[in-house]
């Protein structure tokens, strides 16, 4: 039997994550998931890739909005779960251009200082539609500032059996998964299709490529060459490291840790 074991959103894009029992599913993610984005003076999105400092700040929910704790210091900030800034900016993410609100100064600066690189943040507002990469999937579907795709998805037993391949086995965190799943094969959402997740009904569009954030201690912001040295070695298919599945769903809904996850419709790689 397959179920929901975990469940991650991510506030802001490539900042720690927050561990939660139950989520709302909305079209462009979890609620709260990747609505806000630091951006360069230019206006184009950073991420642990270039500054693996990032990882060092950790988000947790306050009295009045979101914590974000800087581990290195003890620092801390609060922003609120939702943006009513007026002042628009356009941004760039990958190859898409975006319209998103700037927060305050306040938020500017302490976010500058800890990265030490002059940086805003903005919030993605409601009426910003952002579309998923369609070389995957041709229909609109509504994107936050993730990647490419609204959720992804990775089972326990695909991570039980990458740590069995490796010296030091690794946490789930550092493939920034939203959902987690136990029962089954190793890295049988490879072949998932059509599934649900209690009453939410979700759609797999493809593999994840996997990047140099998994790489990155969560932790500490020190990086290795695992897992991606021995995730090439059997889970390399055309040049792309593959690790978990992105997912879009067709309805939204409560989901919670305990769901059961039925699957209706298999694709084969």
């Amino acid at each position: 039997m397959l179920r929901l074991s975990e469940i991650y959103i991510y506030p802001i894009k490539s900042l720690g994550g927050i561990s939660v029992d139950s989520a709302i599913a909305e079209a462009r993610g979890l609620k709260y998931d990747r609505r806000f984005l630091l951006v360069d003076e230019n206006g184009v999105f950073m991420t642990q890739r270039d500054f693996a400092e990032m990882a060092l700040l950790k988000l947790s929910f306050g009295e009045n909005g979101f914590k974000v704790l800087n581990t290195k210091d003890g620092s801390h900030i609060v922003l609120p779960l939702e943006s009513d800034s007026k002042e628009i900016i356009s941004v760039k993410i990958w190859d898409d251009v975006c319209n998103a609100v700037r927060v305050n100064q306040k938020l500017d600066n302490w976010f500058s200082t800890v990265i030490n690189k002059k940086c805003s943040l903005v919030y993605m507002p409601d009426d910003e539609k952002r579309i998923v990469e369609k070389k995957y999937i041709n229909e609109d579907h509504i994107v936050s500032f993730a990647d490419a795709y609204p959720f992804l998805i990775i089972g326990q037993s695909s991570l039980d059996d990458l740590n069995s391949r490796l010296e030091t086995p690794l946490l789930i965190n550092r493939f920034r998964p939203n959902f987690v799943f136990t029962g089954g094969k190793p890295y049988e959402e490879d072949n998932w299709k059509d599934f649900k997740i209690g009453d939410v009904k979700f759609k797999a569009v493809k593999p994840c490529a996997r990047c140099v954030i998994t790489t990155t201690n969560q932790e500490t912001a020190e990086r290795r060459n695992e897992p991606l040295k021995t995730l090439s070695e059997y889970r390399k298919v055309e040049n792309k490291v593959l690790f978990g599945m992105n997912v879009i769903c067709k309805n939204t809904g409560t989901i919670s840790i305990g769901d059961k996850i039925g699957l209706t419709k298999y694709f084969f790689l």
